[in-house]
């Protein structure tokens, strides 16, 4: 079963789907549906002008979320992916679908569901691939783009009940529409640890006290981070029974600046951690995470029951508001808007510590029923339907 992967790199959510899928084909599951995944970055590799697109995407979402709200708005009106017709230099996209010659064309992205699988069946007249989207959003709300939904495609892949309904609501028909689970890396899906394992995870891989309040640090895929403002707030609030671990990607800039802050501000502790892989540990053993709500951490938190205070300074997109509107649904978050809110956020926990019992059940009540091992069988279906 080949597969080609259509995504972006825009944000951080749709590239983990992709990413996960492709990991997933090496595991005994994957081998035993000879699972063949390739991805393809395709608004970047197709042309300069969509290459823009993203890079101006990425910049926003680090500088200014507020100012996505145009940019959101502005792409749900304006058509540009809608048919094969409209796409620039769509020759280039076609020579990868022929040199792939996949049996399925899978999107993770909102704007790759029409004119792309459209130009994906062109280029397989003789064998069309089938056209399958796989949506990773919580919510129908203000921000679920409407180019999520191809009545056309095969398959439409839905994360939660709420996407499967959004879906249906645009269009789809119901008996093409799947409740999927969160597409998440294989360690997810493994046994959660005992607790005396995850104590030595924290005392042995993290250098910190396992009996002591773990703050997370979250930072998105392409590097946005407010972690320098929300350790001053909470050094000035003088917050000591905490310990603090920033997680910091691949910017190694970041984490020099955050060690110097810590060696200068010595009231509270505060590690840094680079890019890892398997974040299943790291979130099963945090007493709460600090993130922006985006779709790919939020919903990784929620399978390890994981509570969050979801940071929202410098405004929401519209993407991440769906993610909100989820939470808010089933009181799965708490958030704060200035840096100088956390520590309150964080106090009140300190003093409530029940609070984090009752987010992780909440947590486990909304675990998915069905994980990647389910939509493997269920492409595999699909191609002998």
């Amino acid at each position: 079963m080949k597969i080609l992967v259509l995504t972006s790199a825009t944000g951080g959510g749709h590239n983990m789907r992709a990413n996960s899928l492709k990991a997933w084909s090496e595991t005994p599951v994957g081998r035993a549906a000879n699972l063949d995944v390739s991805i393809h970055l395709t608004l970047e590799n197709t042309h300069n002008l969509y290459r823009f697109g993203v890079g101006l995407y990425n910049f926003i979402q680090m500088r200014c979320p507020s100012l996505h709200h145009l940019y959101f708005n502005y792409l749900e009106k304006i058509p540009h992916f809608d048919h094969g017709r409209m796409i620039q230099n769509k020759q280039r996209f076609q020579e990868v679908v022929c040199g792939e010659e996949p049996d399925i064309v899978l999107s993770t992205h909102a704007h790759l569901n029409h004119g792309f699988f459209e130009l994906a069946q062109e280029s397989m007249p003789g064998r069309p691939p089938k056209t399958v989207t796989c949506c990773g959003e919580l919510h129908w709300s203000y921000g679920f783009s409407k180019r999520w939904v191809n009545p056309k495609a095969d398959l439409f892949v839905g994360a939660v009940p709420e996407t499967c309904h959004a879906a249906q609501r645009l269009g789809m028909p119901i008996n093409r529409i799947y409740e999927g689970g969160s597409l998440l890396r294989p360690p997810f899906l493994g046994p959660d640890p005992p607790p005396q394992e995850s104590a030595d995870y924290v005392r042995h891989e993290l250098g910190l006290d396992p009996g002591r309040f773990l703050l997370v640090l979250g930072t998105g895929a392409n590097g946005a981070n407010h972690h320098i403002p929300l350790l001053e707030a909470m050094h000035n609030a003088d917050l000591r029974n905490l310990q603090v671990l920033a997680l910091c990607s691949q910017n190694k800039e970041l984490s020099s600046k955050i060690t110097r802050w810590a060696d200068a501000h010595t009231n509270i502790t505060v590690r840094t951690l680079p890019y890892i892989k398997n974040m299943k540990p790291l979130l099963q053993a945090a007493s709460a995470l600090v993130c922006r709500s985006g779709t790919g951490l939020t919903s990784e938190a929620i399978l390890c029951q994981c509570p969050i205070i979801f940071d929202k300074i410098g405004g929401v997109m519209p993407q991440e508001n769906i993610t909100l509107a989820y939470c808010r649904r089933h009181r799965l978050g708490q958030s704060f808007r200035k840096a100088t809110d956390l520590p309150e956020v964080v106090s009140r926990i300190l003093r409530n510590p029940e609070q984090l019992t009752a987010a992780r059940q909440r947590k486990e009540r909304l675990r998915p029923q069905k994980n990647p091992q389910d939509l493997i069988r269920k492409l595999s279906a699909l191609l002998d339907s």
